[in-house]
């Protein structure tokens, strides 16, 4: 879910170009810059997001989520693109491309950009009883001819789980929710050859909405929420504070060695777990960059299992796989309900859509400029 500086949204909004524009988001006094550079023509949460990049700038593809109705009915699997040049975006130059081919709207999808591609996976669907069934479909998307190619389902259906690219060819999917109980699993899909197999098994506590991302053959997991027990025949859930690191050995991909970290913390300037950061491996810099959150866990409505309304962090920081500590990256846009950061060139963060605090869902792109 996002929470971006209301202001700007007003003032940029029938604007046609807007240049990066700094934002401090509301009760942020540290001069922290977050800059709306487009919309999507629809709002939209939850939505997988990846970018390609290509001369000059890049494209960044939305997929799937959730819409601003937050019901069953509101599930989508309307698709978008946005053509970046020099991190700026025209408003506008975000539209809407073909749905992805499927008969329901999906939640918690992922998408990974790799070779030119997005590799889009599973998600959930919502039923009018608000039961939820966690679906396998793997799709390869061609941005030249905006075509989808089904690809060998998932082995066993994942949502809300974690997604990130080695070595140009393997996409790994770690832990996340199966229809009705988070998996410990690390699932490879190996793009040459439209297979799947197994890696070591995560060894943290089994979550879903966790976030992560990698750096060549090192890569972060943190936070999410597992299930902590059962009240009145009810799961009950509650957010997880822990990281890990895994190495994938440079001889077997389906080999990691697995190194428990301390949780992000003061170190970070987040304390405590949050849920469904944006992340994204930062190569340049060897750094896993996390932004934002919610501070409860909650529902696909964005109200907590507790029944209190979540809240976005406005945080960002990362973890310095060289020095091997947490960093605060300072503040941005508040914003939570992600299923990916977006890196540009210019290495600019990038988040597509999401939920404000008043849990309202917005259609805004948010730039948030790298910090030392």
């Amino acid at each position: 879910m996002l929470k971006v500086c209301k202001g700007l949204i007003l003032l940029v909004a029938g604007v046609l170009f807007l240049a990066l524009t700094a934002c401090s988001p509301p009760g942020n006094e540290s001069g922290a810059v977050a800059s709306v550079i487009a919309e999507l023509p629809v709002a939209h949460t939850n939505n997988a997001v990846a970018a390609i990049a290509h001369n000059g700038g890049a494209t960044l593809f939305s997929f799937n989520g959730l819409r601003a109705g937050k019901t069953y009915q509101d599930a989508s699997q309307m698709a978008f693109s946005c053509d970046v040049s020099r991190g700026e975006i025209a408003l506008g130059a975000c539209r809407r491309i073909a749905d992805v081919p499927v008969e329901q709207g999906r939640l918690a999808s992922a998408a990974v950009g790799l070779g030119g591609k997005v590799f889009l996976f599973g998600g959930y669907t919502v039923a009018e009883d608000g039961s939820e069934v966690s679906t396998p479909e793997v799709f390869l998307f061609d941005p030249v001819s905006e075509d989808y190619t089904r690809r060998v389902d998932m082995p066993v259906p994942v949502d809300d789980a974690v997604a990130f690219a080695y070595a140009d060819r393997y996409i790994y999917l770690v832990s996340g929710w199966h229809d009705d109980g988070n998996v410990n699993l690390v699932q490879v899909y190996d793009v040459d050859e439209d297979r799947w197999f197994r890696a070591n098994d995560y060894p943290g506590a089994p979550v879903f909405g966790h976030a992560g991302g990698a750096v060549g053959r090192r890569f972060v997991i943190a936070d999410g929420v597992a299930v902590i027990g059962m009240k009145d025949g009810r799961r009950q859930f509650g957010a997880v504070d822990e990281a890990w690191l895994g190495e994938i050995d440079a001889d077997d991909p389906a080999k990691i060695l697995w190194r428990r970290l301390p949780p992000h913390g003061a170190d970070s300037g987040a304390d405590g777990p949050l849920y469904r950061m944006a992340a994204v491996g930062d190569e340049k810099r060897a750094l896993v960059v996390f932004a934002g959150g919610a501070d409860n866990p909650y529902n696909y409505d964005g109200i907590g299992y507790d029944g209190v309304p979540a809240q976005p962090s406005d945080k960002i920081f990362a973890y310095d796989l060289d020095a091997e500590k947490w960093r605060a990256l300072g503040r941005g846009a508040a914003s939570m309900d992600h299923r990916g950061l977006l890196i540009l060139e210019d290495e600019s963060y990038v988040t597509i859509g999401g939920l404000d605090s008043a849990l309202a869902v917005l259609n805004t792109v948010i730039s948030r400029p790298a910090m030392k």
